[in-house]
């Protein structure tokens, strides 16, 4: 392809491939043993971090002032993915700020209703006021907010649900994908905040779940990462949005049984019997276009369905995606770690007139020559 050709996209794309290739090659030249560390969870580095980060952030992070529910929600989340709590301080401190956060807005509600369920106990749950906004955005992130808080505080009614579907169903995109607004590009947060909402107000057949399926595949690019839109760069964020979406199909019996052709038998599915999305033309109002949502009770819906099991196993590349997230999204401080303990034991198999290969570390790591032992 010519250089006058080659378009800014495609060249931030080969970087970003070159890049990657560079610390994958890299970590293909270790011995063994400094693989295993490298692909370690750091857990006592990143809970040093998200506890430093709840108790006080960097002057970078001011332009987020607007944002310190979702930060909260991130960090305590994090923590209770690590299995770790804060201890008694940190949560009456967060408590409290998050008390006062209680404000008209749907992303930061769903945040500080979120982060206070993590904390759990009575204090956190019992300052937890159940009112919406009004005449706020109004796109498939807010269905979802929406939706999805009202279904945690057990305020889910038809009211609330009419005419959601239908928006969503909008969205969805010719290819596949889910988009914030009718006419908009598919995008994989609004992908899985319109699937979860749709699962959560029991119409997730409703959308074209084969072509949503194809999409969110694809997705997964060279590096072995998410990108979030189609022809744009991977990004550490997507693992999660796209991600999300794949363990959402998993628990769908019409996309595990019949697109994917598992062995399930006529009309069974493996685990609970509970047709989830189900929907048909009778289901509609006369001339109204909308779902008839009478008599559901919508207070069970997300419990049972989290409860649900698995109807497909890994539906991407699984063990892909942890190597580019543990290699290439972990902050490179962990890495050097993992790569001082490699310099000492081939210091020590250098003393000890092993054969060693020399290796400089790429791109962001900084240009720092050091000697390994082969493979073993």
């Amino acid at each position: 392809m010519s250089n006058s050709r080659v378009t800014i996209t495609q060249r931030e794309q080969w970087m970003v491939e070159s890049k990657v290739s560079e610390i994958y090659q890299l970590f293909s030249s270790f011995p063994h043993h400094a693989q295993t560390l490298m692909l370690d969870v750091q857990r006592d580095e990143h809970m040093e971090y998200l506890n430093k980060g709840l108790k006080q952030l960097g002057p970078s992070f001011c332009v987020l002032d607007a944002n310190r529910p979702w930060l909260c929600y991130w960090i305590l989340h994090s923590m209770a993915l690590l299995g770790e709590s804060v201890d008694c301080d940190l949560e009456n401190g967060a408590v409290d700020f998050l008390s006062c956060c209680q404000m008209p807005h749907l992303a930061t509600t769903y945040a500080a209703v979120n982060s206070l369920l993590t904390l759990g106990g009575e204090r956190a749950l019992s300052s937890i006021n159940r009112w919406m906004h009004n005449a706020g955005e109004m796109d498939v992130r807010a269905c979802y907010t929406a939706i999805s808080v009202a279904s945690i505080l057990n305020i889910l009614d038809d009211e609330l649900v009419q005419n959601v579907g239908n928006f969503i169903l909008r969205c969805q995109t010719y290819e596949g994908g889910i988009a914030g607004e009718p006419g908009s590009e598919a995008h994989g947060g609004y992908t899985f905040c319109g699937l979860a909402t749709m699962i959560l107000i029991d119409e997730a057949d409703r959308l074209d779940l084969p072509s949503l399926l194809d999409w969110v595949v694809f997705r997964q690019g060279v590096e072995c990462g998410f990108q979030g839109r189609a022809n744009k760069l991977v990004d550490g964020c997507y693992s999660f949005w796209q991600g999300g979406v794949f363990a959402l199909i998993q628990r769908l019996p019409s996309v595990a049984g019949q697109h994917l052709k598992l062995n399930v038998g006529e009309g069974e599915t493996r685990g609970s019997t509970q047709n989830v999305g189900s929907f048909n033309v009778s289901d509609l109002e006369e001339g109204s276009g909308s779902l008839n949502t009478y008599d559901k009770n919508y207070s069970d819906i997300g419990f049972s369905y989290i409860k649900r099991p698995a109807e497909s196993g890994p539906l991407f590349h699984s063990i892909a995606l942890q190597q580019y997230i543990l290699l290439c999204s972990q902050v490179y401080p962990f890495v050097l770690k993992c790569i001082n303990c490699l310099i000492l034991s081939c210091g020590l198999a250098h003393e000890s007139g092993a054969a060693v290969s020399q290796f400089v570390l790429p791109g962001k790591y900084g240009s720092v020559s050091f000697a390994t032992s082969p493979k073993t």
